[in-house]
């Protein structure tokens, strides 16, 4: 028998009244024994207990960080230049952007030195990381409105799970244990205006972001069960990716699932409150 969707064409909005701050940190590399950095342009890193520059870097120049006695030094030739502090700021003078791990990144570098390793954190605005994340999770070349969708599932996510990572001094992972982000060097016009055309919009319920759990495929119907807790919006619906093998966990939204949603005219918000039973969207407050 053929499925059939219908959705009620009334969407229910809130508007939140204390919204979470708009930055994000984002764990890139966590207890590793050395970086490669760099800016784009000129830029400087800055002791975070002093304020004070410590190295003034030049742009499209590669350094080498390590830890070296507590501290956080530059390798070069076969050298250590101890900058004599466990935690800096990477930052561009102008606009710009910062790397790490091979890729472009927007906002700026923390690096510091925990139990003899060092941590890479990206601290940048909430939106600029999501512009980040939709190509990482969702292929660009998709419907624009799925590409929507996962803005706003993504965006609630995050928001959901500020501090999830707190021990290593980040809020989220880069990678799919939380949410695949690729920074500025997988960004593309068509899913930054995805970002653009829903920016700060969030999933609610019961006035609280929800944890918009979301999965390539559910392969026919999606799971209740998010990790031993049922929640309340979370209900098993046909995920209409019947056409693709099953793949990830299957809770909350099917992305395969939204694309083919997408193709058969539903817009993102048709297709978020199909998955997601009995939400509402909110707009942040601290956004422009």
């Amino acid at each position: 028998m053929k499925k059939i969707l219908v959705i009620l064409g009334i969407l229910l909005f809130n508007f939140i009244v204390s919204a979470p701050a708009n930055a994000i940190k984002i764990g890139l590399e966590t207890l590793v024994d050395q970086v490669g950095v760099g800016t784009d342009v000129k830029g400087r890193m800055i002791s975070v207990h002093t304020n004070k520059t410590v190295l003034e870097v030049e742009g499209m120049r590669g350094y080498v960080l390590v830890p070296y006695k507590d501290q956080i030094a530059v390798y070069s030739r076969g050298e250590y230049y101890p900058l004599n502090t466990d935690s800096l700021v990477l930052r561009p003078d102008s606009a710009g952007y910062v790397s790490a791990k091979g890729r472009w990144y927007r906002g700026k570098l923390m690096v510091k030195v925990s139990g003899g390793k060092l941590i890479v954190i990206n601290d940048l605005d909430l939106e600029d990381y999501i512009k980040g994340v939709v190509p990482s999770e969702m292929p660009p070349s998709w419907e624009s409105e799925a590409l929507k969708a996962q803005a706003i599932a993504a965006r609630s996510y995050a928001l959901a799970n500020l501090g999830k990572q707190s021990r290593y001094g980040y809020d989220l992972k880069d990678n799919t244990e939380d949410q695949a982000y690729g920074g500025a060097s997988v960004e593309t016009n068509k899913t930054n205006r995805a970002v653009e055309e829903t920016r700060g919009l969030v999933l609610t319920y019961d006035m609280k972001i929800i944890c918009a759990y979301y999965s390539a495929s559910a392969g026919g119907y999606t799971n209740t069960n998010a990790w031993g807790s049922n929640l309340p919006y979370l209900h098993s619906v046909f995920s209409f990716d019947e056409d693709v093998k099953k793949s990830g966990h299957g809770v909350g939204m099917s992305q395969h699932g939204a694309n083919n949603l997408a193709k058969q005219g539903y817009n993102a918000y048709q297709i978020l409150q199909y998955f997601y039973q009995n939400v509402k969207f909110a707009k942040l407050n601290n956004e422009g």
